[in-house]
């Protein structure tokens, strides 16, 4: 049974809602009491303790926190007329205005951060406090202060960004703010309550698109610490009843003020109502939460307590799943995809979060946590430096983990997982030496996420790409920025493009979104028609999901193009509108072994068209070979094209290695190019850093005007030769493959994996199916059980009923909403799959 927002909600204890905020104000005394104690919990988790940074570990935190200051101080002695920090200019870009109330924080922070085993005459500085709060003054009473001027480019920056600056710098600073300038405090949360624009009355609005996910648990983190500084409970406790709607499980058939950001019974996570995010919003939804339960820990605000097992649980069944030694996957990041940080840098983030949450926790919650903290650190290639931890509690907190033998370092994930987030549109498939990672799209989740000139070259994202991880290997050889500058929009791994040139946004338009406000769409930088249109489109087709059986799984995909080529005839004439390819697409997940098939591929318009295998890349320096076998048995070695049979990438230098079997697929072109891009290719405020890598592509070309073909391979992680050779007498049989049904075996395994697209009956392989319907079925020897799983891959039946042919079975056991029931030929099995969104239902038979 799905759960809902408000059981999710009523389950944190017994009592609901009243369980986590006590229902009873407390006296003025106790607010005041309470509200200090919130102020000090913030200003120990963002400049650590005494006790804390007395520790070594936290030196080199403690040093660039001191360094940043002084920094921002030499800025403030040399600003010129008219500005408060040299060189940063005022009044009409936003981004420099959040910079200076960062760098007004900055200092602060150094003011209010015990110094370690080097002391600081910047530790409790009252003149450079003073300057900050001087600082505060004057860009209220120039550049923030009158609401008429302000509000001015991104949103984001007025009712987030710049109050998150503000909120901490005055509580760092409130003794000093109460003894110096009283009245700074409440002028400025009057400012941040009129910047609350797509709020009600200057606070948060629930229904609002603006005010959700990780959004709004920056706002309302916010507004805690506003409160605490007026000493404010009823700002406090309404604040802490908007966030605590980010900790329940969004139930898509009955939304919470229409809400579809949030975390999903399956793990999805989900922002901007359509894009999965898991890997960037998603983080800075843990993160901030966590926050909230380290300021309000002893104040009597909340009990935070209850909120911890929600938590743990996004942590392994949201993130674990798709952090591969220590690296963030790419399916999950959006726009970031484009950014010049790691995947690893993103995982460290992750780990001071779980640190925090573990030290919340308690049994074996707490165990599991801090096992799992070893785990990445023993597993992961980038150098995770807890340096750049926001808190100098946490740098402790984390070195104590990585230094206490009697923690293992042990997974949250079992060695071999397979995670269909279909909520999301995502599959990942683990096994000991690699991690398969697939990104689908439909009517429900966007094909790619462009915005702010950030992933410039977005299209085909979302249009079944993968990302094949192979264990050992830096990941940020592989993939990271720099596989999205040196491989091609239309060559990435597992891609269907028409052969044509695309244009980005800017180049579009001349600037990062289509400006046309005066068309009945309203197409403004941050209109709805913008989010629909340009910077996170999603597809017009629903059939996409798949069923997962224990450690196996099958997914499909039907591709589509996106709404904008669906509703041209609404959109402006000066609106460039692009055409999709046509394919339809399953992917199973087996365990030595990634099977593909796509059917119908090609496109009505008649453009040439490439499918991508495979495209790799690697060091300039690595030592990369290419060899094979064609089809009539001769050895194949080197880049071209050919009638392959299989394919083998090696990569000595890494000690890693891909296999491709192709099970009928048409001639393949291979190559091996070194590619030089600028990163700014991909980002318009990249670096202008140029590139290398060696890029490997496996394609399938067809002409202009050719007929729709099939191809069907399978892909062997760490696979060698020998082992490759053997499999035109191997284990895999390609069932079906159609625009109508898409079905493969493995006899090794006793599996059969099906995916019907289509309305009406679907026969294969001693299965019969009753309209669209993704199913596995696995029975090991003669006289074993067996099992099915069966999914909906629309989201939208109500039933899916399966025949499997042969001897009558009895069930043993299933899921809530099975049915078993004898019929002609064979046994019935009808599962009940309305408001299940995608979950696989199972059962066992037997004779």
């Amino acid at each position: 049974m799905e759960i809902t927002r408000r059981s999710l909600l009523a389950a944190l204890s017994a009592t609901g809602l009243l369980a986590v905020i006590p229902a009873q104000p407390a006296t003025a005394a106790g607010v005041a009491a309470a509200s200090t104690r919130l102020m000090a919990n913030t200003v120990a988790a963002f400049a650590g303790t005494a006790e804390s940074n007395s520790r070594p570990e936290t030196a080199a935190k403690l040093a660039a926190v001191d360094k940043v200051a002084r920094t921002n101080l030499r800025a403030m002695d040399s600003a010129g007329p008219g500005e408060l920090f040299a060189g940063l200019v005022l009044g009409s870009n936003e981004a420099n205005l959040n910079s200076a109330f960062q760098r007004l924080y900055e200092i602060a922070l150094a003011t209010c951060t015990p110094p370690g085993a080097t002391p600081s005459d910047l530790y409790g500085n009252t003149v450079a406090q003073r300057r900050v709060l001087d600082g505060l003054r004057w860009l209220h009473d120039h550049y923030y202060g009158d609401q008429s001027k302000g509000y001015y480019g991104n949103w984001f920056y007025w009712e987030i960004g710049l109050a998150q600056h503000i909120s901490r710098t005055l509580v760092l600073l409130a003794d000093e703010v109460r003894a110096y300038r009283p009245d700074l405090a409440q002028t400025y949360v009057a400012s941040m309550d009129a910047y609350l624009r797509n709020g009600i009355d200057g606070d948060v609005n629930l229904d609002s698109r603006f005010h959700t996910g990780a959004n709004l648990a920056d706002i309302t983190t916010n507004r805690i610490l506003q409160g605490a500084l007026l000493g404010d409970e009823a700002r406090i406790r309404k604040a802490l009843t908007d966030q605590l709607t980010v900790f329940t499980t969004i139930d898509p058939y009955h939304l919470d003020h229409g809400v579809t950001d949030g975390y999903y019974a399956d793990g999805s996570f989900i922002q901007h109502a359509s894009v999965a995010y898991t890997g960037s919003y998603g983080k800075g939804l843990l993160t901030r939460v966590v926050q909230t339960l380290k300021i309000l820990d002893g104040t009597g605000f909340a009990h935070g307590e209850e909120l911890v097992p929600t938590v743990r649980s996004w942590v392994q069944n949201g993130f674990a799943p798709l952090i591969f030694e220590g690296w963030m996957m790419e399916i999950v990041k959006g726009r970031a995809v484009s950014r010049p940080d790691s995947g690893y840098t993103d995982v460290a983030v992750v780990v001071e979060a779980v640190v925090d949450l573990a030290s919340l926790a308690s049994g074996a919650d707490a165990a599991a946590l801090n096992s799992y903290v070893k785990h990445i650190r023993s597993t992961s290639r980038g150098t995770l430096d807890p340096g750049r931890f926001v808190s100098p509690v946490s740098v402790v907190r984390y070195a104590d983990i990585i230094g206490d033998p009697a923690v293992p370092a042990k997974d949250l994930n079992a060695a071999a997982r397979s995670v269909a987030f279909n909520a999301m549109d995502r599959n990942v498939h683990r096994r000991p030496g690699y991690a398969f990672a697939l990104a689908r799209s439909s009517d429900r989740i966007s094909k790619y996420e462009y915005m702010s000139g950030e992933n410039l070259m977005p299209w085909f994202q979302g249009d079944g790409a993968y990302y094949l991880y192979l264990s050992g290997q830096d990941q940020s050889q592989a993939y990271g920025v720099d596989y999205f500058t040196t491989v091609s929009p239309y060559g990435l791994a597992g891609v269907t493009a028409p052969v044509e040139h695309r244009r980005t946004v800017p180049d579009l338009y001349g600037k990062p979104y289509y400006d046309n406000p005066g068309h009945p769409l309203n197409f403004t930088s941050s209109s709805e028609s913008q989010n629909t249109y340009v910077y996170f489109p999603r597809g017009t087709d629903q059939r996409s999901g798949g069923a997962v059986l224990g450690a196996y799984a099958a997914a499909g995909m039907v591709q589509s193009g996106d709404v904008a080529d669906r509703d041209r005839h609404l959109l402006p004439d000066d609106f460039v509108v692009y055409r999709n390819a046509t394919a339809t697409k399953s992917w199973f997940l087996f365990d030595e072994e990634i099977v593909v098939l796509a059917a119908g591929v090609g496109d009505p318009a008649g453009r040439a068209v490439t499918t991508t295998v495979d495209a790799r890349t690697a060091a300039p320096g690595d030592q990369v070979s290419l060899t094979g076998m064609l089809r009539g048995g001769r050895p194949w070695s080197g880049a071209g094209t050919g009638d392959l049979a299989w394919l083998r990438y090696a990569n000595t230098t890494q000690r890693t290695a891909v296999g491709y079997v192709f099970l009928d697929t048409p001639q393949v072109r291979v190559s091996l190019d070194e590619v030089t891009r600028s990163r700014r290719v991909v980002r318009t405020s990249n670096p202008d850093t140029a590139v290398t890598r060696a890029v490997l592509g496996v394609t399938v070309d067809q002409d202009p005007g050719s007929e729709p073909v099939r191809i069907a391979y399978a892909l062997v992680p760490n696979a060698g030769g020998t082992q490759l050779a053997s499999y035109p007498n191997g284990p895999l049989r390609v069932l079906a493959n159609t625009p109508r049904l898409q079905a493969v075996s493995h006899t090794g395994l006793g599996l059969r994996a099906a995916n019907a697209f289509t309305p009406g009956r679907h026969e294969v392989a001693g299965l019969r199916m009753d309209g669209p319907a993704s199913v596995i079925v696995q029975r090991r020897g003669h006289r074993g059980p067996t099992t099915v799983a069966v999914s909906d891959p629309t989201m939208g039946r109500d039933t899916v009923g399966v025949l499997i042919r042969g001897r009558s079975l009895r069930k043993v056991s299933s899921d809530d909403g099975v049915r078993v029931s004898p019929a002609h030929g064979g046994t019935r099995v009808d599962v009940d799959t309305r408001h299940a969104y995608g979950r696989s239902f199972t059962v066992t038979l037997r004779d």
